[in-house]
């Protein structure tokens, strides 16, 4: 399935090409936040500005957590559908949250704030993910839901620790052998 383009990815990947040389090394220091900060600066602004900003900014967060993730070699699936379920973020793999629930994150990263809608999807992914804290969400704001919540700003955000708790998550199941990054 080719995925199409989308001007934020487009827009998101011109800054991470223009900053690789920068990001590659801050990647050898293990200062993702600093990545994920810089890109914020710098792409938050003028995505927001872009058609629904919702949509936008949630097509950001799964752009950079793609980008995370391949980066520091963190085993995961994306954009997949598993039961009838659109399912954003997957780590590792589908087989293992067949296999174990417990060793499987999923996250969800809606392009909306409408807490019906949000609260009916989450609801179909503890269907199929029954471990409740290892679902975790992304929004641009708090919207007390129980779940792990990263909020997605231009500063300050906590969507800048995501990728150390995933990296931790990870470790802590096992699933790093090659414990390429460590927190």
């Amino acid at each position: 399935m080719k995925e199409e383009s989308h001007p934020v990815k487009e827009y998101l990947f011109r800054h991470i090409k223009k900053s690789e040389k920068r990001f590659q090394e801050l990647f050898s220091l293990t200062k993702l936040d600093e990545i994920i900060n810089d890109i914020m600066k710098n792409c938050y602004s003028k995505v927001t500005l872009m058609e629904d900003k919702e949509e936008s900014l949630g097509v950001l967060a799964v752009g950079v957590l793609h980008y995370m993730l391949t980066n520091a070699m963190l085993t995961s699936q994306r954009k997949i559908m598993y039961q009838g379920i659109e399912l954003d973020i997957v780590i590792p793999d589908l087989k293992t949250l067949e296999k174990d629930p417990r060793k499987t994150l999923i996250i969800f990263i809606p392009k909306t704030l409408d807490k019906k809608l949000i609260n009916k999807k989450l609801r179909q992914l503890q269907k199929i993910q029954p471990e409740k804290q290892n679902i975790w969400i992304v929004l641009t704001q708090d919207l007390g839901f129980e779940c792990k919540t990263y909020i997605i700003k231009k500063e300050n955000s906590s969507f800048s620790k995501i990728i150390y708790d995933i990296a931790n998550f990870v470790n802590i199941q096992g699933q790093n052998k090659l414990k390429i990054l460590r927190v």
